[in-house]
């Protein structure tokens, strides 16, 4: 799976009505054992007896009863003017952003369990007056009233996606329609809930029995896992014990173990939430007039249908067979050598055998790199790339954390606090697994200051001098330049078009462009050093971009795999799907690892809740990455002018142009498939 979970990145669209059809349908978040499709019922709206729990119930409620007295204000309203009408859709926005982005945070990372449940419950009722909102005929009626002509440009769009929006909710139903598709709204989040909780608190460990097993592995990774009291060895699921065991270790009992412990995680609860959730939203899409829900929601991205999607993935996945096919020979060789009896290669296999081909053919021993990335430096590092490419300044801030493990930090442009942010970076029991930025506070001008979270899970918890794989670094780099899109897009008068509220299929690019700067021998230079203070060698460096690019054909071919499971989810009637076999059998179209049997992957494949259909954006955003990667390239990677033209034309116009316009802005022309392509030629 990709580095970034964008389940938690709340891509809100438009306004109210967006938020209803863009988080709700797509980026749910959080509850627990499934409930049968007819047995959906919310949790009580009642006051929890813990303090910390009730301090943050009572300031739910207390907006809640806010905007929905905003919702009734429309009865009757008599707006002055069209941009009254507009503003108070604004102001309800603002109250309704801020409720949803801090109850998707605080239910999965706070670490009170009763807060999390708070955080849930406060959720599911700000969806359901966000449903009533983007169902509401008023407000509706209203807006086709306003005369386009007498706005300005960013008005004048903001009203275009109000009304597609709408127009997309089925507000044009009779009321019978409406409240059906008001209670599906409803369950598709409370069914969301339950498959990221499930999937958080599901994580499974496996036991050793002797340090033997932990051979190959580094040797600050045996320290922190010394035997119990019962003499044995404790691994988890969680990222930073299973991420090494695949790369190291050289027992390959112990990889098959952990693998089929880590691909069944949340299993079997989450099947039958995902069937459950699969059911309900192709119901909801029959309802809207598609035919599934893949169809309707590819349809407002800039991939604009399923059938495009599935075009573009066999595309790829043409062009990256080639490559792929030598480079899985070059692991079977290289298994053969371990076990002459191999006839294939298992999935658990690939990573470590990766890395004994990168350490013999290129001399590129990731073990030997760690050394140069401790985690406070890293962090660091990162910070001082920021503050030189774009200008700004990263502070601490002095404000209240959520556990004491939370740092915050303020950026400012010319001594002027432009947003702040979060950063939460380490496992703990509850916590969200993977890596994303959670939006907590759009920013708006003149109003108030974007504020977000970035959530990890990296080595560095106990100890700040705690080595990083090379790999971590790329995700923290990628996933900061989430919180960099959305710092710098802070500057707009309308929340629909503050943050990373552009096309959801564009979101990754700009970040998986800025992981190139992690494969820079003048950026590691500026921070990588090791224990003794020495900087990571110029000539380790190029091996390890000599190195870099064996894997990226079967990579690619294995994302494709992810990308049309997403897509085949949801492209047809749930009631003609088997997971267990659609699964498998998409892998072996796909990817050259086979299924492995009696595992069940996508129990734990939260982008099935949060992406739906739309996993594709990946590799799509990745095309676009290389793209504009190539600008960089031509003038320098650490060019203040190209980074300062890439933030502005980019990152700070957030959803107020279309993605396909700010591509074009920067580069001068339509983005294409040469740079990708190029890569994916790339022989060894």
């Amino acid at each position: 799976m990709t580095k970034c979970s964008k389940m938690a990145q709340k891509l809100l669209m438009s306004a109210a009505v967006a938020l209803v059809f863009s988080f709700l349908l797509a980026c749910q978040l959080s509850a627990s054992t499934a409930p049968s499709v007819a047995a959906i019922e919310p949790a009580a709206w009642e006051m929890p007896q813990d303090l910390d729990a009730k301090a943050y119930f009572l300031n739910c409620e207390s907006d809640f009863k806010r905007v929905t007295a905003e919702l009734g204000g429309f009865t009757g309203f008599k707006p002055a003017t069209d941009l009254a009408l507009l503003n108070k859709l604004n102001n309800m926005d603002l109250i309704l952003d801020q409720q949803l982005s801090r109850a998707g945070l605080y239910s999965n990372v706070h670490p009170n369990k009763e807060v999390r449940s708070a955080a849930e419950v406060c959720e599911q009722r700000f969806v359901e007056v966000s449903t009533d909102i983007g169902l509401s005929r008023t407000i509706y009626d209203q807006l086709q009233h306003v005369d386009s002509a007498k706005l300005n440009l960013t008005d004048k769009r903001y009203l275009e996606h109000l009304l597609r929006d709408y127009r997309r909710s089925g507000v044009d139903k009779d009321q019978a329609t409406r409240d059906k598709i008001k209670k599906l709204s409803e369950d598709i989040n409370l069914l969301g809930q339950e498959f990221e909780k499930n999937y958080r608190e599901g994580g499974k460990k496996i036991e050793l029995s002797s340090v033997q097993e932990l051979k190959g592995l580094p040797a600050d990774y045996i320290e922190r896992h010394k035997p119990n009291a019962e003499g044995k060895i404790i691994i988890s699921t969680d990222t930073p014990d299973y991420m090494p065991v695949m790369q190291y270790a050289k027992n390959d009992a112990l990889r098959e173990r952990l693998y089929r412990a880590y691909r069944d995680m949340a299993y079997p609860d989450n099947k039958r939430v995902l069937e459950n959730l699969m059911a309900k939203r192709y119901e909801l899409a029959q309802i809207l007039g598609y035919p599934n829900y893949a169809t309707y929601v590819t349809e407002d991205k800039m991939i604009q249908s399923p059938q495009n999607a599935q075009e573009f993935i066999d595309k790829v996945s043409v062009l990256a067979t080639p490559l792929a096919q030598q480079e899985y020979q070059v692991l079977l060789k290289r298994l053969q050598k371990i076990n002459p009896k191999a006839t294939r290669v298992d999935d658990w296999q690939k990573m470590y055998l990766q890395e004994l081909i990168k350490k013999e053919k290129y001399q590129v021993d990731a073990q030997q790199i760690r050394q140069y990335f401790p985690f406070a430096k890293v962090q660091q590092g990162i910070f001082d790339l920021t503050q030189t490419m774009f200008g700004v300044t990263i502070r601490p801030w002095q404000t209240e954390t959520w556990h004491p493990s939370v740092k915050a930090f303020e950026i400012l442009d010319k001594n002027q606090v432009i947003g702040r942010f979060y950063l939460d970076m380490h496992p703990r029991e509850g916590k969200y697994k993977h890596a994303a930025q959670f939006g907590i506070q759009s920013g708006i001008k003149g109003v108030q200051l974007p504020i977000a979270a970035l959530v990890c899970n990296f080595p560095g918890g106990e100890n700040p001098n705690e080595l990083m794989e090379h790999s971590d670094v790329e995700t923290y780099l990628h996933e900061f330049g989430h919180l960099l899109h959305t710092l710098f897009s802070g500057e707009h008068e309308r929340i629909a078009f503050s943050g990373t509220r552009t096309e959801w299929d564009f979101v990754e690019a700009p970040l998986q462009m800025l992981e190139e700067w992690v494969w820079d021998a003048e950026t590691l230079a500026s921070f990588a050093r090791n224990q003794k203070g020495e900087v990571i060698p110029t000539s380790l460096v190029k091996k390890m971009r000599a190195g870099r690019d064996f894997g990226r054909g079967l990579w690619t071919k294995h994302q494709l795999f992810y990308a049309a499971t997403s897509l085949n989810v949801y492209n047809k009637n749930p009631a003609e799907i088997d997971l267990d076999k659609l699964t498998a059998k998409i892998q072996a179209t796909y990817s050259p690892f086979g299924y492995v049997d009696g595992t069940h992957f996508y129990a734990s494949f939260g982008h099935l809740n949060g992406y739906s259909a739309i996993y594709y954006t990946y590799m799509w955003s990745l095309v676009i990455a290389s793209d504009m990667f190539s600008e960089f390239e031509k003038q320098g990677l650490r060019n203040p002018e190209v980074a300062q033209r890439y933030r502005k034309m980019v990152l700070a116009p957030g959803g107020s142009k279309d993605a396909v316009e700010l591509v074009q802005d920067f580069l001068g022309r339509p983005f294409s498939f040469d740079a990708f392509t190029k890569n994916l030629e790339k022989t060894h």
